[in-house]
């Protein structure tokens, strides 16, 4: 009986027959200003409903788009790694290739290099042994006789062969001192710092698009 409820009169009298209350009856006819008012208050309350269903998409589709961000970042820095591992080997090999060519061209130029920044401990020596591989022995005889010279070694110079030596190696014995140069030895260190620097980096190095960390 809850569900009940009691009966109401619209309208209402008094003791003496007069009309007590009446509800207001619904309008029925409005004035071109009034249909105005009420389109442009409607299309008010319809705009912002359909603001904020924009709104409420655009924040879910926000949400969706960090989360599916979220998930890809650690693919994303995987990619990133092996392409820096991929161009750190590229550039090896180009390096590999420049620089035996250079030793092919010029192969005195390691050499010369060494004599000049060691001028001031073999200026002193009476006798300068550089032993290199074979096939070079005859190209250097002149030549290393020139950058000696030109390196103002007063001592004497001696030229000996060694095919233990690898190609385009040498090695100087100026009595109280001696130095080595090896290629092969010389691209392993490389090699070695390269891949030691990108392990070292790893996932966690900076980004290959600047700004994209934020």
């Amino acid at each position: 009986m809850s569900g009940l409820q009691r009966f109401a009169f619209d309208t209402e009298f008094d003791s003496v027959g007069g009309v007590a209350f009446q509800p207001p009856r619904p309008k029925t006819s409005f004035t071109p200003e009034e249909v105005e008012q009420i389109r442009q208050q409607a299309y008010a309350e319809g705009q912002a409903v359909g603001l904020q269903s924009v709104n409420a998409a655009q924040a879910r589709a926000m949400a969706e788009v960090a989360a599916a961000c979220r998930q890809a970042m650690p693919t994303l820095a995987q990619v990133a790694h092996e392409h820096r591992i991929g161009s750190a080997n590229l550039a090896l090999a180009c390096g590999r290739a420049i620089a035996d060519a250079a030793l092919a061209r010029f192969p005195e130029a390691p050499l010369q290099a060494a004599l000049e920044s060691l001028a001031r401990e073999i200026e002193s020596a009476p006798r300068l042994v550089v032993s290199v591989h074979a096939q070079l022995a005859g190209h250097m005889q002149e030549k290393l006789g020139n950058i000696v010279a030109a390196a103002g070694f007063p001592g004497q110079l001696q030229i000996r062969t060694d095919t233990s030596i690898p190609p385009y190696a040498f090695t100087l014995d100026f009595g109280d001192g001696a130095a080595a140069f090896d290629p092969q030895a010389a691209a392993a260190r490389v090699v070695e710092a390269l891949e030691a620097a990108v392990a070292a980096e790893g996932l966690h190095a900076e980004p290959l698009i600047p700004g994209s960390e934020g």
